[in-house]
């Protein structure tokens, strides 16, 4: 099972985990000062003081990296998805595919990507009929040759995808 999600939403996801990290910065910063306050003798001059402002200002300097990161993620660009939407299609859009000048093994993938809403990876397809990688390499090879099927590469994985 695959969770695929937005880049809008992944952006507004890191935006609240940075403003939490942000809230616990503030929140650990008052209870160091009252903890100095209470303990060191030298007053205001304390060194611990800058020991502080050092730690905070470096803890927040990374809290703002993550909010940088966050407002990316909600402003760029929507990338290509594992499988095109302007390539899957619904049960009910099922393409009509020709399939007289097909043999038992081809029929048999097709109505298997129909199924799937017109794509599949290829390794879930070669699961589903029990056929080696070779033998599959040949039948969608010839269903490419007769501009049924198109193969597209998604990292180290096709999708095979309904002309």
């Amino acid at each position: 099972m695959y969770i695929i999600m937005k880049n809008k939403n992944v952006g507004f996801l890191i935006i609240g985990i940075s403003v939490i990290i942000g809230i616990i910065i503030f929140i650990f910063n008052m209870g160091l000062k009252k903890i100095v306050e209470q303990t060191c003798v030298h007053g205001p001059s304390c060194t611990m003081y800058d020991t502080i402002k050092t730690q905070t200002s470096l803890s927040l300097a990374i809290a703002g990296i993550i909010l940088i990161i966050g407002l990316f993620f909600v402003f760029a660009k929507e990338n290509e998805r594992v499988i095109l939407k302007t390539k899957i299609r619904t049960i009910k859009e099922k393409r009509k595919v020709n399939l007289e000048n097909l043999d038992s093994e081809e029929k048999r993938i097709v109505k298997i990507i129909q199924e799937e809403n017109g794509a599949i990876f290829q390794g879930t397809l070669m699961e589903k009929l029990g056929i080696g990688k070779v033998g599959m390499t040949r039948i969608l090879d010839k269903l490419e040759g007769k501009q049924v099927i198109e193969r597209k590469r998604r990292g180290m994985n096709n999708i095979v995808v309904l002309k």
